[in-house]
């Protein structure tokens, strides 16, 4: 590849670190005389970083909504989702309530009194928006009202976890019994999960008008000012950021996630390449 002697900066979502992580090191075995770093964060966070002048080459998020909310045409061009995955909820084999947890009574073994469960921060990471919108969804697929607020109220405070991937690491040190992580993250740490349905889990494009009927307020790029995101199905996307010094390495690095090496990858990691 032209002009070896090259750095870029990847911003991306936590779910995506392994991923990235390990395009990084593929993409390093071909051009070892690059220089590549990576700043892993929420990825509402990681927009705003953007907004706020921090410089970067590319960026992948784990919700595709976010760019063009946020990020075009000012920041990013262009952007193509090249992943898609699930809400699950993660536990561990000493978690309160494991060995009776079911896809069938998982809210009644999250509201026992002594069961800790948690999910990241709405206003930084997408699964922590996507985690309250399952429980809108669930509350209407299975006919209980007030189940959301149930929910919300025993839930540990989300302010505790920026992004997802803290969240997990809270399951594994045993600081949480549950966490409403992607279905990918608890593959990749060997955690145990409950499926949910599809109806409720954000994973089926068929189901897009039912998960639309979720609806969460969130901070816009305009501060004191919230706007409202309604429930889609989950898609993960990347792009290059405009001020890039390196346009043709960042692509290069893009096109190496789109492509068959990255397919790969992303599915290693549990994800399912689009």
């Amino acid at each position: 590849m032209a002009n070896n002697n090259c750095s870029l900066k990847i911003i991306n979502a936590g779910a995506l670190h392994r991923v990235i992580g390990n395009c990084i090191e593929l993409f390093l075995s071909k051009n070892p005389r690059i220089t590549l770093e990576m700043e892993v964060v929420g990825s509402r966070e990681g927009a705003k970083r953007l907004l706020s002048g921090d410089k970067y080459d590319i960026v992948a998020l784990a919700d595709q909504a976010l760019f063009a909310e946020l990020l075009v045409p000012e920041q990013v061009d262009n952007y193509f989702v090249f992943a898609t995955d699930q809400i699950v909820i993660g536990y561990d084999r000493f978690s309160k309530g494991s060995k009776e947890i079911r896809p069938e009574n998982w809210a009644d073994i999250l509201l026992q009194p002594e069961v800790r469960f948690a999910r990241s921060d709405h206003n930084l990471d997408p699964c922590g928006y996507r985690a309250l919108m399952v429980w809108q969804l669930a509350e209407k697929f299975y006919n209980r009202p007030g189940l959301s607020n149930e929910l919300e109220k025993a839930c540990i405070p989300y302010t505790t976890y920026p992004k997802s991937m803290d969240l997990a690491g809270a399951l594994l040190e045993g600081k949480v019994d549950y966490a409403f992580l992607y279905s990918s993250e608890a593959k990749q740490l060997g955690f145990p999960y409950i499926n949910l349905p599809s109806k409720i889990n954000l994973s089926n494009p068929a189901h897009a008008d039912y998960y639309d009927q979720a609806s969460i307020s969130v901070e816009s790029k305009i501060p004191g000012k919230n706007i409202i995101i309604h429930g889609k199905p989950i898609e993960f996307a990347v792009g290059l950021v405009k001020t890039t010094q390196n346009p043709e390495l960042a692509q290069a690095f893009i096109d190496l996630l789109a492509g068959p090496e990255g397919h790969a990858i992303l599915e290693e990691c549990g994800l399912i390449p689009c």
